[in-house]
């Protein structure tokens, strides 16, 4: 498209120049021709008066050789003779042939101009005192003919010259203006086609172009986002698979020391180590953190009241005491159900994972105006680095751990525009506050959320 528009403007401004500079160097030439015919009538007509007034041959000769015409050997005057078959005087260096002069002589009423050797001769007739016809010679030079043409086209030459190399150059400016969008937008799209998601196009160039990069953005963008989804949907079905895994493990070591026990304890820790592979591949990329959809919500107390009567069966068996506050009422929070249940499933099934049996465990649900806080204290060893803890969220796999409890709990609190923070409890061990926002119409956006990233109380 470049070359091609360069052709194009070379074609258009060649022919533009072709066109106004050839009728304009004709048009310089003939200037040139008549000016030096001009000047030579001028020279001639000098002459006409001492002609008109005497015939004397040394008062003619005297004013011939004063005209500026004489000093350069270009001027002749042929005078005949005032008697019958007298001799006519000649005054100068005549160029032009007595056959040619008798012509020009015989049309008495107009002058000529007649070529000779080496340029041109202006004959001019001029009326004397004794009532006959003079003719004044002046000698026009080729190079006085053309004098300044030569010039004129070579600034004509160079002019068109220059003008065709701009419009070239200006061509090729606006070829890279619309090319180079074009190759970006190409080489992107390549690049998105390779599996490099994070290939984006700078919105410039013709609107045409830069349309079509804010579609291609927004486009990328939409298909990092459907990834995204998909790994998370993934992944939170992954990990929904524990909840069941820890009820066999515990299952599973109650079962004695018979070889089908062994195998089933074996079965179970292989389901968790696929599972665990299957979270951390699926979350290779960052989540996106969205917020429940118009009409998502459930009830807080029902939510825990249902999971603690899941729990508390394992609880019993492992000899733990579990306590529930605060759901006597109705609650409602704009978080879908499924994805409480996965947050209270990954905060409990910590707790089972991550301290020893007999343990006791508590879940308190606060309402206040605008949060409901949701609190899971257990009386274990406590966590000695709560900020490593919440990097697992970033799922390095450290500790046995995928990550991800944390990393749902958080994604479910932003969404409302809440946080998560990790103190130590009343029982002794870890506090997992959840703060979740009453109200969807506060600002939810990224710089909000950051302010409401997951904390360490101290």
């Amino acid at each position: 498209m470049r070359w091609a528009l360069v052709k194009v403007c070379l074609a258009v401004t060649a022919m533009v120049v072709v066109a106004f500079a050839v009728p304009l160097g004709l048009v310089i030439k003939e200037m040139a021709r008549d000016r030096a015919f001009t000047n030579a009538e001028r020279h001639a007509a000098t002459i006409g008066p001492a002609l008109s007034i005497t015939d004397d041959r040394a008062k003619l000769e005297l004013a011939v050789k004063s005209a500026p015409a004489w000093v350069h050997g270009r001027l002749a005057v042929h005078i005949p003779s005032v008697v019958p078959d007298g001799v006519p005087i000649e005054i100068g260096s005549p160029r032009v042939s007595d056959a040619d002069l008798a012509r020009v002589q015989g049309h008495s009423s107009e002058g000529a101009t007649l070529e000779v050797e080496d340029g041109w001769a202006l004959v001019q007739p001029t009326g004397i005192s004794t009532g006959q016809i003079a003719l004044v010679e002046v000698f026009i030079p080729d190079d006085e003919v053309s004098r300044g043409v030569t010039t004129a086209w070579l600034v004509l030459a160079g002019v068109g010259v220059a003008l065709i190399v701009g419009s070239v150059a200006v061509a090729d400016r606006l070829g890279i203006r619309m090319v180079q969008p074009a190759q970006r937008l190409a080489g992107a799209a390549h690049e998105l086609g390779e599996g490099r998601l994070g290939a984006r196009v700078p919105e410039e160039g013709p609107p045409e172009l830069r349309s079509a990069a804010i579609a291609f953005n927004a486009m990328a963008d939409q298909v990092v986002q459907l990834l995204a989804n998909e790994r998370e949907l993934a992944a939170d079905l992954s990990h929904r698979l524990r909840t069941p895994l820890t009820v066999l493990r515990l299952n599973a070591a109650s079962l004695g020391e018979s070889p089908a026990a062994e195998q089933t304890r074996a079965a179970v820790e292989q389901l968790e180590r696929e599972v665990d592979i299957i979270i951390r591949t699926a979350r290779e990329a960052k989540p996106q953190t969205t917020a429940a959809g118009p009409g998502a919500g459930c009830d807080v107390s029902e939510v825990v009241r249902e999971r603690m009567d899941f729990w508390s069966a394992l609880a019993e068996d492992e000899g733990r005491k579990v306590r529930v506050a605060g759901v006597d009422r109705p609650v409602r929070i704009p978080v879908a159900r499924p994805e409480l249940v996965a947050a209270l499933d990954a905060l409990l099934g910590n707790v089972f994972r991550h301290t020893p049996e007999g343990t006791a465990f508590s879940v308190d649900v606060h309402n206040g105006d605008d949060a409901v806080i949701i609190l899971v204290s257990d009386a274990g060893q406590g966590i000695a680095d709560p900020e490593a803890a919440m990097a697992r969220g970033l799922s390095n796999g450290r500790d046995g751990s995928t990550g991800l409890g944390l990393d749902i709990v958080r994604r479910v609190a932003e969404s409302t525009g809440g946080d998560v923070r990790i103190g130590r409890s009343v029982l002794g061990g870890t506090e997992v506050r959840v703060w979740l926002g009453l109200d969807l119409r506060t600002d939810t956006t990224p710089d909000r959320r950051r302010g409401h990233r997951t904390r360490v109380l101290n």
